[in-house]
């Protein structure tokens, strides 16, 4: 990603594509308005009976993350690893705070990519900061903070952590399931005789596979951390909810290993039945050549032409009345012979053990 630029104003030069939402709700309240000016963020946030949510789209403007990390109190390691968006799921304990990076799966040009989510878990505020990149996979998350669901509604702030991490995995499935359905596509096209043109595709699942494990085997380390942490901040409810989320990430990376190994199966069978393909063809080069082979010496040795009228031993077969016809049922007898052969041993025609 290329760095832009950046000003002293309160969002940079970056206003016109950085997005702020912000989310406040409670049992019986709702709020959610977008935020031009970072500076009115306190007066929205003093309202500590309500559970806010502010989302960053767009990282890329770094004046603007040290003005919020400065209003919340944030590490400025923290706030680093927010705008370098290419870490691993991982969990970081801090006074009074959580913060997490979670991976989000992306489609971009048919391929599997993915989508770094920093999230800040404060005592009645959740800060999420993503990348950028068109649509999300939060809007679930907004729809059922809109609809009023009672649970989500009831619940503080780390629940809704709970949510978007839970979204965040979920968002692994789709695409998971299109991988496996075009390998089920595959499986039937490479038993078929004359299966051919699979490998790139292969190669490109694979690829999106070992993007998908990359993203998932940190991100269930990162959830074992959470549910083995003793923050305060933490409920049991959401750590009870939690172990969903490690279930679910372990049935991911069981379906993408699964996946993984089926790839693989499905690439050795494309080899096996190239080289197979490759075989038929130099058996049955081989065996027009060996039928060849006695002919060529017939005719290489009709083709001297030593003078009969020389000596009696100067190919007498040339005088003969009917030498040429014999000739030619010599060669088409051993033709016919050697096919004969090369049938009961198996060579052509039908398939058995070779003699």
């Amino acid at each position: 990603m290329e760095p832009r630029p950046t000003t002293d104003s309160p969002t940079g030069s970056a206003a016109a594509r950085t997005t702020i939402q912000l989310i406040s709700y409670g049992p019986s309240d709702f709020q959610e308005r977008e935020i031009d000016d970072i500076t009115q963020l306190p007066s929205y946030l003093k309202q500590p009976d309500l559970v806010h949510w502010l989302n960053v789209d767009r990282v890329d403007d770094v004046a603007m993350i040290q003005r919020i990390g400065a209003l919340f109190g944030l590490h400025p390691l923290a706030l680093e690893d927010v705008h370098h968006v290419y870490q691993r799921s991982k969990v970081e304990e801090y006074d009074g705070y959580l913060f997490l990076v979670v991976r989000m799966a992306a489609t971009e040009e048919d391929s599997l990519v993915t989508e770094q989510l920093s999230m800040f878990l404060r005592q009645n505020c959740v800060i999420t900061f993503q990348e950028g990149r068109p649509g999300d996979c939060l809007g679930a998350v907004r729809d059922r903070i809109r609809r009023a669901n009672p649970q989500t509604r009831r619940s503080g702030a780390d629940f809704l952590m709970y949510l978007l991490l839970d979204a965040s995995i979920d968002s692994y499935y789709s695409p998971l399931e299109q991988l496996g359905e075009r390998l089920d596509v595959l499986e039937e096209i490479a038993e078929a005789p004359r299966a051919r043109g699979m490998i790139g595709e292969l190669h490109a699942i694979r690829r999106n596979l070992l993007t998908l494990r990359r993203a998932i085997w940190p991100l269930r380390d990162a959830i074992t951390g959470l549910l083995r942490s003793d923050h305060a901040i933490l409920q049991a409810e959401t750590r009870f909810h939690l172990r969903d989320c490690q279930d679910h990430t372990v049935q991911l990376i069981d379906l993408s290993e699964t996946f993984r190994e089926l790839c693989s199966d499905l690439r050795e069978l494309q080899y096996a039945n190239i080289n197979q393909r490759t075989n038929d063809v130099m058996r049955v080069l081989t065996i027009i050549s060996t039928i060849f082979m006695p002919l060529s010496f017939i005719a290489s040795v009709y083709g001297m032409n030593f003078n009969t009228d020389a000596s009696p031993w100067s190919m007498p077969e040339l005088g003969w009345p009917y030498g040429y016809i014999t000739v030619l049922g010599l060669m088409a007898t051993i033709s016919v012979v050697m096919m004969i052969t090369f049938w009961r041993w198996g060579w052509i025609g039908r398939q058995s053990d070779l003699k």
